[in-house]
């Protein structure tokens, strides 16, 4: 049997039972079970470019023509004429795009995690999270339908949790799956209410159906508008953007090959994903489109300014993270389907590759605050090199992928109106800022820890051979949207020929933009070195007194904590505990055992009509008797 578009399917079996055999057989089985894994992750890279391939055999000049083989489906519960949950598979292009984006990073995380996490507690059941988290999230991008989307959605949370959690016996880490489990929660909430109200309407679950039948008018706009608004807060809560972004930096409590592959390019991604899967419905709602727009935009400039002034390594990282996912919202708040899945493709390379490429840092000097690094530039080339260009890409820095991703999103959205350009213009000054400060306080200067940097080392062959991939791939993805790029890896045209709304279209390039975009990463990147490396660091230093509170302020992440901490204080516990108290007087002790003693007393008191004198039971029925009697006769 040939593979193809129809056995997407196997993505998921495969990971599910290799999660399976580790996590119960794990610690009897060689290398625990690390193997498995690592066989597991290679055979759903090898079938993903199997569905690649079939892909391309039904695209043909510009055009998805797939006849039907791209769906397999079967039931799974019918209730005729109330209900049909099927269990389907849907395979289209960005369907594509994200099966390589989660393959190969994942493939590559597991790798790189035999290194990294040698000779921890628990090491198998790592790896089995490892494989229930995949096979959760490639649940999630395969299926064809909104509940089976959704029971994913919560597996990849649970994965989240789970692995976040990891080393639980650190107060830390176990708070922070908590706050990760429960922030997403409530965006999850919003999701289901909206499936619920599509399905109340579509009378299915099937996305491709809902579309259509949005696009028909079968929903009135106010309902429809509704609905897309509550599914856009699942993706609000899983993508981390603002409200409830706050999850995300506490999440690097994680072990570090986790945070690259859930933080960077696979779960935090999910949000988008939903997104760009259910766009040709949020473009007929201008309310529910500009909510997207602007809630991407408040994120990308919260995000990039909380970077700035972050000192744990990872946790720069998680805030590049959050507000890169606000890019991605902002390009499919302005309509750009093609902008969002190609910077999400590309970031996807460069930022896993940041955060492996912290993970070998840590590895090496057991140290994450920057201010106690520098000096490694040497100590450690091939993360300096393969470190230095995820920082250049995520700058935006010509010619590595970051910049093309990047820079067609700001001519989208430089075409939908110059408020919106200039203030994404500034987050990407920001970024490039930050990006610069990472590296130089990281790898240059002198050593700040010299102990941590004598001890200093380059990581071994299977985490620095993962770093050097993604390096390529960092490098090279963003060339894609050229069409003899695409040509050379048998498409047609490049990314935007493939990926896109409402017709294909190929890259152009619009000069004064990308003018503008090269000059302000340019600027951030000299801004960086200027401040950190340039008279060692010492305009860093005198620019912590110009502006104290603002200071604070980004170092208490704008306070978000407190307030929602406040509200959970002041608001929440007061309202459970009223709760608490209505359900033990009200309910418990007066409707529950209230009644109980009613009717205790009930027959307590009827007890001495017992009489034991067989007169008085004879005159009780006889007045029965004559009672049911004139009943009988005052009814007739």
């Amino acid at each position: 049997m040939s593979i193809g578009m129809q056995q997407s399917w196997l993505l998921t079996l495969i990971p599910l039972t290799s999660f399976l055999i580790v996590s119960l057989f794990g610690k009897k089985l060689p290398r625990q079970g690390d193997w498995i894994v690592v066989l597991s992750g290679s055979l759903c890279f090898l079938i993903t470019l199997l569905i690649i391939g079939d892909f391309q055999s039904f695209f043909h000049g510009h055009g998805f023509e797939p006849d039907g083989n791209n769906i397999y489906n079967f039931d799974w519960i019918n209730i005729p004429n109330y209900l049909l949950i099927e269990y389907s598979t849907f395979v289209d292009a960005i369907t594509v795009v994200m099966l390589f984006v989660v393959s190969l990073v994942g493939l590559m995380v597991i790798i790189y995690s035999i290194g990294y996490m040698q000779g921890e507690q628990r090491y198998h059941w790592y790896f089995s999270l490892l494989a229930f988290f995949l096979a959760a999230m490639f649940t999630l991008i395969t299926t064809g339908n909104l509940l089976q989307l959704y029971l994913a959605w919560e597996g990849v949370g649970l994965g989240s949790y789970l692995l976040i959690g990891f080393y639980w016996e650190k107060q830390s880490a176990a708070e922070a799956a908590k706050k990760a489990f429960i922030t997403t929660r409530i965006g999850d909430v919003g999701l289901l209410i909206g499936i619920i109200m599509l399905w109340r309407v579509a009378g299915t679950f099937d996305i491709q159906t809902i579309i259509q039948l949005a696009q028909e008018s079968t929903f009135s706009d106010g309902y429809l508008t509704t609905a897309m608004i509550f599914l856009f807060f699942g993706a609000v809560g899983k993508s981390a953007q603002f409200p409830l972004h706050v999850w995300l930096p506490d999440a690097m409590e994680g072990p570090t090959p986790v945070s690259a592959l859930i933080h960077a390019a696979t779960m935090v991604v999910a949000g988008v994903y939903l997104v760009s899967r259910m766009l040709p419905i949020y473009t007929l709602l201008p309310i529910a489109q500009n909510l997207i727009l602007i809630t991407g935009l408040i994120t990308a400039l919260l995000a990039a300014t909380m970077g700035l002034l972050a000192q744990d390594i990872k946790k720069v990282l998680a805030y590049s993270t959050v507000s890169q996912l606000g890019y991605m919202f902002v390009a499919l708040g302005v309509g750009s389907l093609t902008a969002a899945m190609f910077h999400l493709f590309t970031h996807a390379f460069f930022k896993a590759l940041l955060f492996l490429g912290s993970g070998s840092v840590i590895h090496a000097t057991h140290k994450q605050d920057i201010s106690q690094l520098g000096g490694l530039k040497n100590k450690m080339p091939i993360t300096f090199v393969t470190f230095s260009i995820g920082a250049l890409s995520l700058a935006g820095i010509p010619p590595l992928s970051g910049f093309w991703s990047k820079d067609e999103i700001l001519l989208y959205t430089s075409e939908f109106g110059a408020i919106f350009y200039g203030l994404l213009l500034f987050a990407a000054l920001l970024t490039a800022i930050y990006s610069t400060r990472l590296v130089i306080l990281t790898f240059f200067g002198t050593p700040k820890d010299q102990e941590a940097n004598d001890h200093a080392h380059e990581s071994p062959k299977l985490m620095s051979v993962p770093l050097l991939i993604l390096a390529f791939f960092a490098t090279v993805s963003g060339f894609f949207i050229f069409p003899f790029v695409g040509n050379l890896v048998g498409f047609d045209s490049g990314f935007s020929g493939i990926v896109y709304l409402d017709h294909p279209h190929d890259f152009h390039i619009e000069l004064s933009t990308m003018l503008v975009a090269i000059s302000v990463s340019l600027l951030g990147v000299l801004i960086g070195y200027l401040y950190w490396l340039n008279a060692d660091g010492r305009r860093a230093e005198n620019a912590k007194e110009w502006a104290p509170e603002v200071r604070n302020l980004l170092l208490n992440n704008y306070y978000f904590d407190n307030f929602y901490q406040a509200i959970i204080n002041k608001f929440i516990l007061g309202l459970a505990s009223i709760i608490a108290w209505f359900d033990d007087q009200v309910v418990n002790r007066s409707g529950i055992d209230g009644s109980a003693q009613i009717i205790n007393y009930i027959g307590f008191r009827l007890k001495f009509l017992q009489t034991g004198k067989i007169p008085n039971y004879v005159l009780m029925m006889a007045l029965g008797i004559i009672l049911f009697s004139f009943i009988m006769v005052v009814n007739y």
